[in-house]
C-alpha cells in the first residue's frame, strides 16, 4: 500500500495581502483564491511569508517580512514571541487585541451561528502582563546539550522553546523559568519529568511536578529544599490527577477571594480555576448584573465547578443549586459553601453530557439559569432546560465553538 505524501512546500516565499484575523490570531489572506493563515501578520498588512504547511482547503505560513505595516503593530514585549507558541498576538497593541477578539466573536456569531447581537456590551478589560495564574509548563532535558528547558512549545514544532521568562505568567513563576530548568537538570529523574503544573492562589503558589517514575530520596529532598528556599509549595504527580501529593510544606491550602461577595474559595492545584483572576471577578459581576438577580430568585447553576458563580449568587438570591460532573469538585464546592457560612446553596453531581431530565433537582422550580460549560459546550442539556421557562438565562462561554450545536 502506497503512503500519501505531504504536499511539497515551495522553496520561495510568497507575497499576499491580509484581509482579516482568524479566531487564533493569525492573519488571513488568499493566493489564487485559496486561504492562507499567516502567523505574525495583521489585518491590512501586505507581507512576505514562508509556507510551513499545505492542506486541501488552506495553507499555513509564517511572516518573513512586512511590506506594508499596520498602525496597530508594536514591538513584542517578550523576546521569545516569534518562537514560543504560548502567545499569538504580542505584535499587536494590547488594547487593540481585545477589540479584534470581540470582532472575531461577532463575525463567528454572524457567519457560523447566523445570528446578530441585539446589544454589544463593552469587553471586560484587565492587566495585560503577569496575569496568568494557571499554566501547564513543558519540561525537557536535552541530553546532547546537557541542560533542561522549561516553558511552552514552539510554533509549528513539537519542541520546547528556549525561554528565560514568560511575560504573561504571574511573575512568581514567570520570572523563574531558568531557575526551574536548572532544578530539573540537577535531578536524577531529569529525563522523566515532562511537565510542571502551575497554580497561583491569593496566598500561595503551587508547582506540581509530573514524575513518570517514583522519585528517589535525593530528588524528593531536592524538590523539598527548592520549596523551602523559594516559598513555593511543591507537589508530585506520579499518575493521574488523583495521585497529586504534597512534598513541601506539610500543609498547603490554595485559595482566591471574591471580596465583593465576601467569599473565599479553596482549591487544589489540579482543580480548574479561571486563569485571569481580575477578569474572573469582573466576569462574575457582569454575569450577576445580566441575570438581574433578585432576593426572591431561585437560580440553577450548571457546570458549577468549585462554586465560582454559585457562591456569589447565593449572596444575592433566595436559593441556588449548583450542578457539576466531577464529584471531587462538587465536594470542594460544598466545603467552600460551609466555610463561607452559606446555607442557601446546594450542590449535585450529574453527567451534564447526558439527558438531565431524570434528575430530581431539575424539578425544584427555578427563575433563572447560569451555565458555564467547558469547550465541548452544553448541547446535551439544552432540550431539558428549554422546557423549564426560565425568566433569564446567562451563558458563559470559554470559546465561540462551544455555542454551536454539533451537526446531526
Amino acid at each position: 500500500m502506497s503512503r500519501s505524501r505531504k504536499p511539497r512546500l515551495p522553496a520561495e516565499s510568497i507575497e499576499l495581502s491580509i484581509e482579516s484575523l482568524s479566531h487564533d490570531g493569525r492573519g488571513v489572506g488568499r493566493v489564487d483564491g485559496k486561504a492562507v493563515f499567516v502567523d505574525g501578520a495583521l489585518r491590512g498588512e501586505r507581507v512576505r511569508c514562508r509556507l510551513v504547511a499545505k492542506h486541501k482547503k488552506y495553507d499555513e505560513g509564517v511572516v518573513e517580512s512586512v511590506l506594508d505595516t499596520s498602525p496597530l503593530r508594536v514591538e513584542p514585549r517578550c523576546p521569545h514571541a516569534g518562537v514560543c507558541g504560548g502567545c499569538s498576538l504580542q505584535h499587536m497593541a494590547s488594547e487593540a487585541q481585545i477589540d479584534v477578539k470581540q470582532q472575531v466573536l461577532l463575525d463567528s456569531l454572524a457567519h457560523i451561528g447566523k445570528v446578530t447581537a441585539e446589544e454589544i456590551l463593552p469587553p471586560l478589560r484587565g492587566p495585560h502582563w503577569g496575569y496568568r495564574t494557571r499554566a501547564r509548563l513543558g519540561a525537557k532535558f536535552v541530553r546532547k546539550k546537557g541542560y533542561a528547558l522549561v516553558g511552552f512549545r514552539e510554533k509549528h514544532a513539537p519542541y520546547l522553546a528556549e525561554l528565560t521568562r514568560c511575560e504573561v505568567l504571574h511573575p512568581v513563576v514567570g520570572e523563574r523559568l531558568t531557575e526551574l530548568a536548572e532544578l530539573i537538570a540537577a535531578l536524577e529523574a531529569r529525563e522523566r519529568i515532562p511537565q510542571i503544573e502551575v497554580a497561583v492562589g491569593d496566598n500561595v503558589t503551587a508547582l506540581v511536578f509530573r514524575n513518570l517514575d517514583p522519585l528517589s530520596d535525593a530528588d524528593t529532598s531536592a524538590l523539598r529544599a527548592y520549596g523551602a528556599r523559594t516559598g513555593l509549595h511543591v507537589y508530585q504527580q506520579p499518575a493521574g490527577p488523583d495521585s497529586v501529593s504534597l512534598l513541601w510544606p506539610e500543609h498547603s491550602v490554595l485559595s482566591y477571594s471574591l471580596p465583593a461577595y465576601d467569599v473565599t474559595l479553596n482549591f487544589l492545584p489540579a482543580d480548574f480555576t479561571q486563569v485571569n483572576r481580575d477578569i474572573n471577578g469582573a466576569m462574575i459581576d457582569l454575569a450577576l448584573a445580566l441575570m438581574d438577580v433578585q432576593a426572591s430568585d431561585r437560580v440553577l447553576d450548571l457546570f458549577c465547578g468549585l462554586g465560582n458563580f454559585t457562591l456569589p449568587l447565593a449572596r444575592r438570591c433566595a436559593h441556588v443549586v449548583g450542578v457539576e460532573g466531577e464529584p471531587s469538585l462538587v465536594q470542594r464546592a460544598r466545603d467552600n459553601a460551609a466555610r463561607n457560612g452559606i446555607s442557601n446553596a446546594e450542590f449535585h453531581v450529574a453527567n451534564l453530557a447526558e439527558d438531565v431530565s431524570i434528575y430530581p433537582w431539575l424539578k425544584q422550580g427555578f427563575d433563572k439559569l447560569l451555565l458555564d460549560p467547558p469547550r465541548s459546550g452544553a448541547m446535551e442539556v439544552i432540550p431539558a432546560i428549554a422546557k423549564l421557562g426560565f425568566k433569564r438565562i446567562v451563558y458563559v462561554s470559554c470559546n465561540t465553538s462551544s455555542l454551536w450545536s454539533r451537526p446531526a
